[in-house]
Parts: structure tokens; sequence; C-alpha cells
């Protein structure tokens, strides 16, 4: 029987479970990050669980005692999406937390062991051309969990219903304004006329489509 036009059932991924040794110090190191703190909660002196979600998130991380059996630092590319990555670094150093320098990759594996997600090699700065989904920065927790941030400003075709566009944060809200302004500026230079009445239509299109990786107006 075909599925290709039933609806599944809402499944939405919200929390995933790292591996720490010692649940004060990844407290700590988390709270630095400046991530909400939802929960700190025990069960006698055999379990502690502590649950922290990154700003503009719908996904939150739960560590503590007793809640994986997975090694500590055992947890890696762990993907963080931010829409300026030079901004989301600079906010981390500014928090004393190490970071590397922005890198990208030239598509060559160099073997399981090179620190980056399926073994590429890692070429430092960002994309040269700045693409979506192409430019990099890592950071480690105090048990070397490993953490990635990932440049995406436009969505590639289907990975977001462009019916229902929404945005992480108002940093990423405002991010997207201003690249619509940006374009519409060289749209009403194009076209020569003045200020354009109606821009508002013109910015929630380009907004929807660049979310949704759609032809962008022109």
């Amino acid at each position: 029987m075909s599925t290709t036009n039933v609806r599944s059932n809402d499944m939405k991924f919200e929390i995933v479970v790292i591996p720490i040794s010692d649940v004060d110090r990844a407290k700590k190191f988390y709270e630095t990050l400046g991530w909400r703190l939802d929960a700190d909660f025990a069960s006698g002196d055999d379990v502690r669980a502590i649950q922290f979600t990154p700003p503009g998130s719908s996904c939150s991380v739960i560590f503590g005692k007793n809640v994986t059996a997975a090694a500590p630092g055992s947890a890696q590319g762990l993907y963080l999406i931010v829409s300026d990555i030079e901004a989301a670094r600079a906010e981390l150093l500014g928090r004393g937390v190490k970071v590397s320098e922005v890198f990208h990759s030239d598509g060559v594996y160099a073997g399981k062991d090179e620190p980056y997600l399926f073994g590429r090699r890692r070429i430092g700065g960002p994309d040269a051309e700045h693409g979506s989904y192409r430019s990099f920065a890592s950071f480690r927790d105090p048990d070397g969990n490993g953490w990635l941030f990932q440049e995406i400003t436009t969505r590639l075709a289907g990975r977001i219903d462009s019916a229902s566009t929404t945005f992480a944060s108002a940093n990423d809200l405002a991010a997207a304004f201003r690249r619509a302004e940006a374009a519409h500026g060289k749209y009403e230079t194009r076209i020569g006329q003045g200020r354009d009445a109606s821009w508002a239509d013109w910015y929630a299109a380009y907004m929807v489509a660049e979310q949704a990786g759609e032809e962008l107006p022109q």
C-alpha cells in the first residue's frame, strides 16, 4: 500500500543524552555557555538529572548521574545551527570557552580519527563562497563531548515547509530581515523607482523562499 500522501504522526526530537563524569563540573560549563537551565533533580543518592536548552533550540540536552551507560566524552558531532558563525564563536570566546577557528571541508576523507564528522579534513577559514551548510567551528565540554557550530542561512529545498516558516530566535529573524532588505534594495535599483510600496510582501516572499530553499525573488 502506498503511503506517499499519508501524513505520519509528528515526532519531535527534543532530548539528547550526553555522558559526563562530573555532574557539577558539567553543569558549570553549560551554564557558562549561556544555555537555559530547565531542570536539576535527584532521586536519592543514586540518580541526578540536569537539563539545559541552547538559545532558540527546540531540542535540549540531559546529563547527570546514572542517566546513561555511555562512556563520558563519547558524544560527538553534536550540531548547533547558527545564522552567523563568527558572531556565535565570538560570543562563546567572550564567555571564556575555547572554540576552534572557523573552518570548512574540501571533501577529502582523512580517516576516522580526524576531529570532524565523517572524518573529513578541516581547512582553515570559512567556505570561500560563504555557502550555507559549509562553514563550521567546534568546541568540547570538559569530558570531551564534541559540539559543532554549522552556519546555515538558506535551507535546502524540502528541509522546511514554506507554509510554516519559523525562526529559532529573534536574532535569526533579524538576520533574515537584513538579508531581505539588502536584496530588496537591489530590486528597487533595478526597477528604477523610489520606495516600493509593496516592500512588506516582497520581504515576506523572500524570507519564506530563502528558508524553504526555493528560488529567490529578483
